[in-house]
């Protein structure tokens, strides 16, 4: 197959058609060429948002990603209805379904696109449905999996060559990968986030419209995943309060907050419990602890303290990344002075005495958390989160993403709107059965 220009796909994944037709009229400036209907905009708004779209940008090509799995032929036929050039239906669906959605597209002119999605082996797969008369085939990294740090660049080149009609990748694109996945074979880059969520999306678009053409990445900090390597980078990008939202409001640790505006402390824990007042394992686990660690140090909540100055500056020596005390701390302005981040629950002016009682490296209950050895500390102005270890990458990605998200909101609300506005929150308010009747009869 002789490969022509790449084509740029634009992902609408909102959940409300306003924000949805806001993003492409922006996408389209900056020389979008193809416009998608994501699967959480149909699902919200239905095909009016297929509709909405062919009516506004009629020489576009308009996908609608429906990830058919059953009933093709009627889902094919009403996206087609609705105005949809291109169709999707998952590479998991049976031949019977697929065979269905080809039909139904060959009777009222549109493609079908095979979403090779998380099925075992795309490759064969691939050939499959080619053989089926799929007219486009889907390299797809699903939004969950790349929270786990995974791509969709590893079997694109392998599809590309076991297949002869166009290949579309889709899977946290961005201005550096999107390059590579045209070396790698795709014809279709498919982009999400890094456009959508950008707060000018018409020059995300054009950057990545360029990096495509001339194959040369362009670097960006935002719109794109990490491993266990890029914890605390991307974890540095995110606020106590994004990571929050990512743990579906989970993992605070409560009446803990900074004693110095503006310092943020990020790193894995090593855990101290000790009596109120007892200072000498909190001392001593300063010896313990490896250099970018947090100290997190359960003393119930209660004074007197067990940190001051001195510890602050061993800290600081030897590379401690903060203190978080469920309990009290002193010499709280030589603290600030340092510019050390300690977190505390209390601030006293009293100390107690170093007799060794605690451990070092246990298990804390703080709160509904639990806090241990290894998990990931959060912690800035607005007080402290812990990300259990074994989630750091998944919840790391998934704060990141917030942080995409509410730049685009705040970039809608500095043009004039409100929050309430751009997300249309009142229509999105949980909808409950009506409270019974507490009246006799």
């Amino acid at each position: 197959m002789t490969r022509s220009e790449p084509i740029l796909q634009v992902a609408l994944d909102f959940t409300n058609l306003s924000r949805a037709l806001r993003a492409a009229k922006e996408a389209v400036a900056g020389g979008a060429q193809w416009l998608e209907a994501g699967t959480p905009l149909i699902k919200c708004e239905g095909l009016e948002a297929v509709r909405a779209l062919k009516r506004e940008f009629p020489d576009h090509t308009v996908v609608a990603d429906m990830k058919t799995m059953d009933a093709g032929r009627v889902e094919v036929e009403t996206a087609a209805q609705a105005g949809a050039d291109v169709v999707t239906v998952l590479g998991g669906a049976s031949d019977a379904t697929i065979e269905e959605c080809i039909e139904a597209g060959q009777r009222y002119d549109a493609r079908i696109m095979v979403d090779l999605c998380e099925v075992a082996e795309p490759a064969a797969r691939g050939r499959a449905v080619q053989e089926l008369g799929a007219a486009i085939i889907g390299v797809h990294c699903p939004v969950d999996v790349q929270m786990r740090g995974e791509d969709p660049l590893k079997e694109l080149r392998e599809v590309a060559e076991a297949v002869n009609i166009p290949v579309a990748v889709a899977g946290g694109l961005n201005s550096e990968t999107a390059p590579l996945a045209v070396e790698a074979g795709a014809d279709i880059i498919i982009v999400g986030g890094a456009i959508v969520k950008a707060p000018d999306a018409t020059e995300a678009t054009r950057i990545i419209l360029e990096a495509m053409r001339s194959g040369e990445a362009v670097a960006t900090d935002l719109y794109k995943r990490g491993g266990p390597e890029q914890l605390r980078e991307i974890f540095s990008k995110c606020t106590a309060a994004n990571v929050s939202d990512a743990m579906h409001r989970k993992g605070w640790l409560p009446g803990i907050n900074s004693i110095s505006s503006g310092l943020q402390a990020v790193g894995p824990a090593l855990t101290v419990w000790t009596y109120p007042g007892d200072w000498a394992k909190s001392v001593e686990a300063i010896d313990e602890a490896e250099p970018g660690q947090v100290l997190v140090i359960d003393v119930r909540g209660e004074g007197p303290a067990v940190w001051g100055e001195e510890a602050s500056k061993s800290c600081l020596q030897v590379g401690i990344a903060g203190v978080v005390i469920n309990g009290a701390l002193r010499d709280s302005a030589e603290i600030r002075e340092l510019g050390f981040p300690a977190f505390a629950g209390l601030i006293a002016p009293a100390a107690g005495d170093p007799k060794g009682v605690g451990m070092i490296g246990v298990p804390l209950k703080i709160g509904e958390t639990t806090v241990r050895t290894g998990d990931w500390v959060i912690a800035n102005d607005d007080g402290v989160v812990v990300v259990p270890q074994e989630r750091a990458v998944d919840i790391a990605n998934r704060a990141l993403a917030v942080v995409e998200r509410e730049g685009r909101e705040k970039a809608e609300i500095d043009a004039g709107s409100t929050l309430g506005k751009v997300v249309e929150l009142e229509r999105w308010e949980q909808q409950r059965a009506d409270t019974p009747s507490t009246d006799e009869e």
